[in-house]
């Protein structure tokens, strides 16, 4: 029959006596009924509708992105013409290294591993010490900042925008003015990326307490406790998990920030490293350089597993 489309069910009898023998039943939709045929349009012009928001989304991004190129005035004939500049610098900055005398090219390559120890060890005291203070001045400023705790619009409002400025100045900016201000060494790169974390800080902790379940807030409140108290019993504990996992973050991604530091006097290894570029001591820029990195990815492996146990150990509790 024209205008009808069967569909094939299995036909399952309910537990009220009906025959077990697996009947088969024959369902048939008429597409031609008003109905149907009026949810069918509906649902072709919406899906149209959608068709043409992703396209004009589309087509207004590449219109960003070419707007932003022409702007910034990126030049894709020079970038060709000068690509092979950076693989040429990379394979210059390699040592070289010989099977019969590899001990010898090593101690060659490393020749000053000691004092190269030692200003890492410095970056990542830099690096943890800024985090630390980054991470408290964050902890202290984020229950202002948070807009589900009921605190005065104006604190509110100027708690965000001091963190704002504290994140949006990059690092070695506030580098570079402590360093004028306290002369150089390790001092400013602390100040610099305890000022930074606790802006970055105090925005990821004032997201989460957002989130928080406000039972434990009203019911506190409730019984006449008092803002602190409720911070202290109510909020503390349903964050703490998270903030700690957020402060292990911002210390890996503190370490590299240390590493560029020294670029401006503010201690570390990168005062060699900004010292071996400038003089062109190309193995001495791949020593510093795989030092670093192989710094960070043990850093990093060590922060995700302990954000991974403290998230497992927020879940079971």
């Amino acid at each position: 029959m024209a205008g009808f489309v069967p569909a094939m069910t299995e036909w399952r009898p309910a537990a009220t006596g009906e025959p077990r023998d697996g009947t088969i039943m024959t369902l048939t939709i008429d597409r031609n009924d008003p109905a149907i045929r009026g949810h069918a349009d509906l649902y072709r012009r919406e899906m149209g509708a959608k068709r043409r928001q992703a396209l004009l989304g589309a087509a207004i991004f590449i219109a960003c992105v070419v707007l932003s190129a022409i702007g910034s005035e990126v030049d894709l004939a020079k970038f060709a013409a000068n690509a092979w500049r950076f693989p040429k610098y990379i394979l210059e900055t390699l040592p070289t290294l010989r099977l019969a005398t590899l001990g010898a090219d090593l101690k060659e390559w490393y020749w000053g591993l000691n004092g190269w120890l030692k200003l890492l060890w410095q970056t990542l005291l830099i690096a943890y010490v800024g985090t630390v203070l980054g991470a408290v001045g964050g902890f202290l400023l984020c229950f202002s900042a948070a807009a589900n705790l009921g605190r005065a619009g104006w604190l509110r409002w100027t708690t965000r925008r001091f963190l704002e400025f504290c994140r949006t100045v990059p690092e070695i900016v506030f580098a570079l003015i402590f360093v004028i201000a306290f002369g150089l060494g390790p001092l400013p790169g602390v100040l610099a990326i305890a000022i930074h974390t606790m802006g970055a800080m105090g925005k990821l902790f004032s997201e989460v307490v957002e989130n928080i379940d406000m039972k434990p807030v009203d019911g506190l409140t409730a019984t006449g406790a008092g803002w602190w108290q409720t911070i202290r019993f109510a909020v503390v504990p349903q964050v703490l998990s998270n903030f700690a996992s957020y402060a292990l973050l911002r210390f890996e991604i503190n370490v590299r920030g240390a590493s560029i530091m020294g670029f401006v006097g503010a201690g570390g290894i990168g005062q060699d490293l900004i010292e071996a570029i400038r003089k062109f001591y190309f193995t001495d820029v791949s020593a510093i350089l795989l030092m670093i990195i192989v710094t960070v990815m043990l850093i990093d492996y060590g922060t995700e597993r302990l954000r991974h146990a403290l998230l497992s150990l927020e879940h079971r509790s």
